[in-house]
């Protein structure tokens, strides 16, 4: 009994010392093979390498002030000779500079000088849905309504052609113009540069178009000969300003790519200047008077405007001053500065031979804008309302009118206040360039909707790009033109349409416009025969 006992106990001792040691062999085993694969080798000697990426952000306290840093989930699988994962840098956005080599100088666009495509790297990391545009960008659907029947054939375009300076294909994102006839100083180099720029600025996302553009002020498709028995679809023609008797299509003007022949600068940096020269003089510290500045001859309006300068007879409370552009540019614009012009309590606005650029740099002036009674009206002056962004002053009885807006706005300061900074928040918010591009290309989306044909490109087309117009251009031109370029693709999309107007909504707006021009009137009416009394 005691032998077997012995080898018993010799056998338990032998296997107790074979598991002890095969569970410090598996151990270390195990300890080396994690130490290999954390060091990135597997037990194979094969590397891991990352073939997709996902971007996820750190939780970072709500109390802290470091910047959250991007993590980068890395998804492995084996391959033979590659090196561990590295970070990437954060995505920086996409900027595309002139490339103006000796070739681009003769006005020849390269055969790949921008993205086709608005792709995903563009696109903007939020999460947020884009804005809703301002509610002057629902008259685009008015606009373009004279067409929601027929739709537009190219005979209608065409048709166009008759008064227009020229025609524009866009295909596949890239710009082709026929010229027919040169415009007015540089107001067609300018309006195709700011095309341009917007098809710079949504690369890809602009639909195929083909339309015609007329650069001077006047409408000419009349409403009332569209409207006969009989008459045929009126023809689709795109210009800077309409009016209530015409249906041409309201675009963007020039200026706000630059006027150089009147050194008005790129709205991007006006807009800014202006800001600044709000703040130079407060309202209360500004001159108490109502200003204009400007060419009179080129209306009967504006001459009749001169009436109401003071004199030795009368004081009108206005102070209105004749331009004389050819003298100005002599002495280098020195006295045509827009943002020192905000001195004053109250800023006229009046139209020349029809609408004029100039109002949106005065109702930028935080002064009360007079508004002598339109004729015009330009893309965005729709979305302005009487006794909130401006005052109505009546065009057959100015000088009345503007004397009794100034005593009202001066024994009113807090209301009067309030009216020009509705006016100036309006232009700097709802009128800075990303709405003024979001505009154009909502307007011409809409439009290619309605085409019932594929456009193609004009034997007599040439094709435009950025480099063709700005590589060639020289002096203050040239200037203008580098200063508005957009440098690369959004890293927004457009901001959303509103609905169009529904018949209650529309006639809603039209009768509050209507009644505050009639309060004014009332108004001044009490004024001039308290005054009357009084003498």
């Amino acid at each position: 009994m005691a032998s077997k006992t012995t080898v018993r106990s010799s056998a338990t001792i032998f296997i107790s010392v074979l598991l002890f040691i095969g569970v410090i062999v598996s151990m270390r085993l195990l300890h080396s093979s994690f130490e290999i694969t954390i060091a990135g080798y597997s037990p194979r000697k094969s590397i891991l390498t990352p073939i997709t990426r996902h971007n996820h952000t750190d939780t970072i306290p709500a109390n802290s002030k470091e910047p959250h840093k991007k993590l980068e989930l890395v998804t492995f699988h084996n391959h033979t000779d590659a090196t561990p994962a590295v970070s990437k840098p954060p995505q920086k956005k996409l900027e595309v500079q002139l490339n103006c080599t000796l070739g681009n100088l003769t006005r020849s666009c390269p055969a790949s000088y921008y993205p086709s495509k608005f792709t995903d790297q563009n696109q903007a990391t939020s999460s947020a849905p884009p804005p809703t545009c301002p509610d002057y960008f629902r008259w685009i659907y008015d606009d373009l309504w004279p067409w929601r029947e027929t739709g537009i054939t190219e005979e209608m375009v065409m048709r166009a052609r008759r008064t227009a300076n020229f025609r524009l294909v866009i295909v596949k994102g890239r710009a082709y113009v026929e010229t027919y006839r040169k415009s007015f100083q540089s107001r067609d180099q300018f309006t195709l540069w700011g095309i341009l720029q917007m098809l710079r600025r949504y690369p890809g996302q602009v639909p195929d178009l083909d339309l015609m553009f007329d650069c001077v002020d006047w409408p000419v498709i009349s409403t009332e000969f569209y409207r006969r028995p009989n008459a045929p679809a009126p023809p689709p023609l795109f210009r800077y300003c309409g009016n209530n008797t015409s249906l041409d299509i309201v675009f963007p003007d020039w200026s706000f790519w630059g006027w150089p022949e009147i050194n008005i600068k790129p709205w991007e940096i006006l807009s800014k200047d202006l800001r600044k020269g709000n703040e130079k003089v407060k309202w209360t510290d500004r001159e108490r008077y109502a200003y204009w500045k400007g060419n009179p001859v080129v209306a009967e309006t504006r001459m009749d405007l001169l009436k109401c300068n003071v004199s030795e007879k009368q004081d009108w409370n206005a102070r209105v001053y004749a331009q004389d552009w050819i003298q100005e540019q002599k002495q280098g614009y020195k006295q045509s500065d827009l943002a020192s012009q905000c001195i004053y309590r109250y800023k006229i606005y009046i139209e020349g031979s029809a609408w004029s650029v100039s109002e949106k740099y005065i109702l930028a002036c935080d002064s009360v804008t007079l508004l002598v009674e339109p004729h015009y009206y330009d893309f965005y002056t729709r979305g302005l309302m009487p006794l909130k962004h401006y005052w109505p002053v009546k065009d057959t009885d100015k000088c009345r009118s503007i004397k009794h807006a100034v005593d009202w706005g001066n024994t009113h300061q807090q209301e009067a206040q309030a009216i020009g900074k509705a006016a100036s928040n309006f232009i700097q918010e709802q009128l800075n360039m990303d709405y003024v591009y979001d505009y154009m290309f909502h307007l011409l989306s809409e439009y290619a909707k309605l085409l019932k044909y594929k456009p193609v490109i004009p034997l007599k087309a040439v094709e435009l790009c950025s480099e063709a117009m700005a590589c060639a251009a020289e002096g203050v031109t040239k200037k203008f033109m580098l200063e508005s370029l957009v440098e690369g693709p959004s890293d927004a999309i457009p901001c959303t349409m509103p609905p169009p107007f529904g018949p209650a909504g529309l006639h809603s707006i039209l009768d509050r416009k209507e009644n505050s021009i009639k309060q004014v009137e009332s108004w001044e009416q009490q004024y001039w025969k308290k005054e009357s009394k009084q003498q």
